[in-house]
């Protein structure tokens, strides 16, 4: 009988964790399907589907590999749909002395964590995921004493640190970033590969979750469904990624397309976040192909996705340990309007929301810039709650666990920290959408008005924004244009501008 019962979270799926160098007749490993987890927000279907189906495949991979695994089903009757109680109920059935568990990302389930194993009699230990590149708390030490944080400077100690992209001391080429290359819309004769998608039937999986009453949104696609499920097919999207993508990967990767949902996005988030890869490899073979084929993949492209993985993911994570549980609260402009319904059905006749938000629904999916700029800049512009933004990109996105989404949503997106991780708010007019997608075509609202019938919401919400928090923004060097751009029209022009977005926040409901 096992001694010690080790627990693995449904995001701690990391073969090569040196837990599993050994198997022990000692040592039994648990995952659990609980309601505590599906239920805390509402989550895309696929996201549900995709984390029970990579935990089932895990287990029988510890198997595979000599270990003893206890599997425990949503729909067990003897499950207590909470980490707690199951793990004492393993403890006596097994009559083990000892728990261990792996750092969780999350600071909710770190703190129960935490607290239970206070709780018990028996010896409970933690031991580090071997995932990020970075401990909890180096980014804090790293900026201790500043007020805000500064992601380049952040980013190249990581190059430094990993030696990725370098020459001795200095980048190759002699350039840190290349984010100004990395900015170009499709071409309208851009044929774009399919992305690597599987085929799995999960059908009875998604029964099982309807059944237990679980309340979810999206489309499931679970009679075909095409992430990655264990490490092995998540290599296969890499090398993917690496053959048919890469190549055009930054040039086009703040592009938006009605028709194309992934243009030359990896689709490794959601491998990575529950460690079914890790992210040096994923850099180091990002790195190699730029080395072995420079001319074919230009270092604009290489560094243009190593940079959202050793850097803003690393940094995210390091601003969520150093701020929370404090970061959750904070609400900078201090917004208060909710969501509006439409963002659970998509049914809005402004093109670029129904297109991203739609594609959402569909794929579980969107990429930075549509949660960005899209997204996350009506919500900003409309003044939604940033716990209303937390609560739906955390619940629609498969790649989305708090410690990456409420960092890069009520930082990065909301402002709400009041620029510790942004230097400024990223917002736009209808431009920014005209400038890099083609959603504006056919659009039943103008992106050239900014009043008058048919005039785009994101115009006028701009100005609206712009105005309204004035006392927090005039001051802001990055921005202080706009206000002279603003304070340049004429007063009759203002009203109406803001006349324009009064209605549209009345009506928001109706846009």
């Amino acid at each position: 009988m096992p001694k010690t019962i080790r627990l693995i979270l449904g995001d701690q799926l990391n073969a090569h964790h040196s837990w599993f160098a050994t198997a022990s007749e000692d040592v039994c490993y648990v995952l659990m399907e609980i309601r505590s987890e599906t239920d805390y927000v509402k989550h895309h279907i696929q996201k549900v589907l995709a984390i029970f189906g990579a935990m089932r495949r895990f287990a029988v991979y510890l198997r595979q590999h000599g270990h003893q695994a206890h599997y425990i089903t949503l729909d067990d009757p003897e499950n207590a749909q909470n980490i707690g109680d199951n793990l004492l109920r393993l403890v006596e059935g097994y009559g083990a002395t000892k728990v261990e568990y792996l750092l969780p990302d999350e600071y909710r389930v770190d703190q129960y964590l935490q607290k239970w194993a206070k709780e018990q009699t028996f010896p409970v230990d933690v031991v580090d995921t071997e995932h990020f590149l970075t401990s909890r708390f180096e980014l804090s030490e790293i900026f201790k004493g500043k007020k805000t944080y500064l992601m380049e400077t952040f980013y190249r100690k990581m190059r430094q640190k990993h030696g990725v992209l370098m020459e001795g001391h200095e980048p190759v080429s002699g350039r840190w970033n290349y984010d100004a290359e990395n900015r170009k819309k499709l071409p309208k004769s851009t044929s774009i590969p399919p992305p690597c998608n599987f085929r799995h039937g999960l059908a009875e999986l998604e029964d099982m979750l309807k059944i237990a009453g679980v309340k979810t949104l999206g489309n499931s696609k679970a009679d075909a469904f095409p992430w990655p499920l264990d490490r092995a097919e998540s290599l296969q999207v890499l090398e993917y990624f690496v053959a048919a993508l890469l190549p055009q990967f930054g040039t086009y990767q703040d592009a938006m397309h009605s028709e194309e949902p992934f243009i030359y996005h990896s689709r490794l988030s959601f491998a990575l976040n529950v460690k079914l890869l890790h992210p040096l490899e994923v850099v180091r073979r990002v790195e190699q192909a730029y080395l072995d084929a420079p001319e074919e993949i230009g270092l604009a492209q290489a560094e243009g996705f190593i940079r959202q993985i050793i850097g803003w993911r690393e940094y995210m994570r390091g601003v969520y340990w150093a701020h929370m549980p404090e970061y959750a609260t904070r609400n900078y402009f201090d917004h208060k309007a909710e969501l509006p319904s439409w963002f659970w059905t998509a049914d809005t006749k402004m093109n670029c929301l129904k297109h991203a938000i739609g594609q959402s629904l569909d794929h579980a999916y969107a990429h930075h810039i549509q949660r960005l700029m899209v997204t996350g800049n009506f919500a900003l512009l409309a003044g939604i709650h940033p716990s209303e933004v937390d609560a739906w990109y955390l619940g629609i996105y498969i790649d989305a666990f708090e410690w990456v989404e409420i960092t890069n949503t009520r930082g990065m997106s909301q402002f709400a920290d009041g620029g510790l991780v942004g230097t400024k708010p990223y917002v736009s007019s209808a431009n920014y959408m005209h400038k890099m997608s083609n959603y504006c075509q056919g659009c039943v609202y103008d992106h050239k008005k900014k009043h008058g019938d048919g005039a785009c919401p994101f115009n006028s919400l701009y100005w609206h924004f712009y105005d309204r928090h004035r006392d927090k923004l005039a001051n802001n060097p990055r921005i202080g244009m706009m206000y002279r751009t603003w304070d340049r029209m004429a007063p009759e022009e203002k009203g109406k501008i803001l006349e324009q977005a009064s209605h549209y926040l009345d009506t928001i409901e109706d846009l």
